[in-house]
């Protein structure tokens, strides 16, 4: 059997957006309905012929509707092999009709949690006869259809109307494969926030799932496949953002975008911040009194680099800062909002890819990070550490200002952003030197005096921009070196996290050099 002629169909939805339209072109092809609760209702009130599971079954719904559909006679029907005579006869003789096509969209158990529900609503908004039923049917899926959203019944019903109500084995098996990942990404769900609930950190079994948002042309190279999915988690960034204008986001694009918007997020709103990005490492953070200044500040560290880089801003686009930012090749801006000139500016670089949010992503929110490796997963928290003044332990003979401790703080939050080994040199709420992913600390801090030495040349600066800054490292010093090599960079002050065997040797070298430093107690390493 090729394909099956769809005779009944089983619809029991808690989206009922476009239900009655999809239902009534069941019903076009001679197609019987039967439904649940508040399905039933719907398509009653539209003037349809429904036929309640309850009658299917015998039993009435109960127990608050958690006891419904899971009886033989909706189980039988959609799971008995059409082509078998010994179900066939079983079926016959126990009154179990033929159930060719389900439409079930599960309770909205993710959207629930995403609300910030208690315990108790999202325990409600689990569903057990919904995922059983798209199992079943698609254990069958050679003869039953199985749909588990509006977009595969519409899949389905165009084949129906070109094969007078068909549907086709490769359709049904496509949408049965399909339905196997759906009951997975929303038990992976379940799973997860389960987890969380009882602040299991290493669960035996972890799962993982997520909605394709978009297949995408390659990944990180044109020979690799590639493709977009999403969670469902609320956070603002690249995956809720609204796409504006521009071409389709690439894999890198959307890696570039994440740890830009990320970084920006960890600035906070109270004051105009610009992070440039590119190949996932800022190379201009900056603060300022204004939008615009902070994004000149920003570009003024590395412009060379900046060249097709991803933008991110912590205020709503102007028309003025619109227009900078398009003075030069920029692959990606993403910000909470612009305005309708700065739109207008924008469109006029129609390959340029403007996303808004609805807001700043939560540096302090908890979350979970994986990554692959051959074999496995490696799950863990994401970085959420988060260190104010009174964190600070100044273990120097000399203390730093109040100013530099601003722009040490400031570092720092730019330094948990930058791939290890990090030096980030700041001053004046702005990085002026950023030495990204290097195997040794010696080499990321002569890296980012080398990009200040470049930007003076290139800016016209009359002095190096790191006279007089702060340095940021992302983990200790383990000899002196390192610490010395910023110095002679222009460093007056240091943060870093300590906790090297050689603190006191690094310590007494700092004294020696006339340098205040102070430990946070906390690394930042990023891979």
């Amino acid at each position: 059997m090729t394909q099956t002629r769809i005779r009944r169909a089983l619809i029991s939805v808690s989206d009922k957006e476009g239900l009655v339209e999809r239902a009534e072109r069941l019903v076009a092809h001679g197609v019987d309905l039967v439904s649940t609760g508040g399905t039933a209702r719907t398509l009653k009130e539209a003037g349809l012929a429904v036929k309640d599971v309850a009658d299917l079954t015998g039993y009435p719904e109960m127990m608050d509707g958690r006891v419904k559909t899971l009886h033989p006679a909706v189980h039988g029907g959609l799971l008995y092999l059409r082509d078998n005579d010994s179900h066939k006869a079983d079926a016959d003789r126990h009154g179990i009709e033929a159930i060719d096509l389900v439409y079930i969209n599960l309770y909205p158990f993710e959207a629930t949690v995403a609300s910030g529900a208690g315990f108790e609503d999202c325990i409600e908004n689990i569903d057990i006869g919904g995922p059983a039923m798209l199992r079943a049917a698609a254990k069958n899926g050679d003869s039953v259809s199985v749909c588990t959203d509006g977009g595969d019944l519409d899949r389905a019903l165009a084949e129906m109307d070109k094969t007078g109500g068909h549907v086709s084995r490769d359709t049904s098996r496509r949408l049965a494969a399909k339905t196997y990942a759906r009951t997975a990404a929303y038990d992976a769900a379940i799973s997860n926030w389960y987890a969380r609930q009882l602040d299991e950190s290493a669960p035996d079994w972890f799962a993982m799932g997520g909605k394709l948002n978009e297949a995408l042309r390659y990944g990180e190279n044109p020979h690799q496949k590639a493709a977009f999915y999403t969670t469902g988690e609320a956070r603002p960034g690249v995956a809720t953002a609204e796409q504006v204008q521009g071409k389709a986001l690439s894999y890198n694009n959307i890696n570039d975008t994440d740890a830009a918007y990320e970084l920006i997020g960890e600035l906070g709103d109270e004051t105009p911040a610009v992070a440039i990005i590119k190949h996932a490492n800022p190379c201009g953070v900056a603060l300022g009194n204004s939008i615009i200044e902070a994004y000149r500040e920003a570009l003024a560290c590395d412009s060379t680099s900046a060249f097709g880089g991803i933008v991110a801003l912590n205020r709503p686009l102007d028309a003025a800062t619109a227009e900078e930012i398009t003075s030069i090749f920029t692959e990606v801006v993403i910000a909470p909002g612009a305005d309708e000139a700065a739109k207008a500016v924008f469109a006029k670089k129609k390959n340029l890819r403007l996303l808004l949010t609805d807001g700043l992503p939560d540096p302090a929110a908890t979350g979970t990070f994986m990554k692959t490796v051959a074999g496995g997963l490696l799950v863990q928290d994401r970085d959420a550490g988060r260190i104010t003044k009174d964190d600070l332990k100044v273990v120097t003979k000399i203390a730093p200002t109040e100013a530099q401790l601003d722009d040490l703080l400031f570092a720092w939050r730019v330094a948990k952003h930058v791939k290890s080994n990090t030096i980030v040199y700041a001053k004046d709420r702005a990085t002026v030197g950023i030495g990204a992913g290097q195997m040794s600390r010696i080499d990321s801090a002569r890296i980012a005096a080398r990009k200040a030495e470049d930007a003076k040349e290139k800016e016209g600066f009359e002095t190096l921009r790191t006279t007089g800054c702060v340095a940021a490292s992302d983990a200790f010093f383990p000899f002196p070196d390192g610490m010395l090599a910023a110095a002679a960079a222009g460093a007056s002050a240091i943060i870093q996290p300590g906790g090297s065997i050689r603190d006191d040797d690094v310590i007494a070298a700092a004294d020696e050099a006339g340098l205040a430093m102070v430990l946070t107690g906390m690394r930042h390493f990023r891979h």
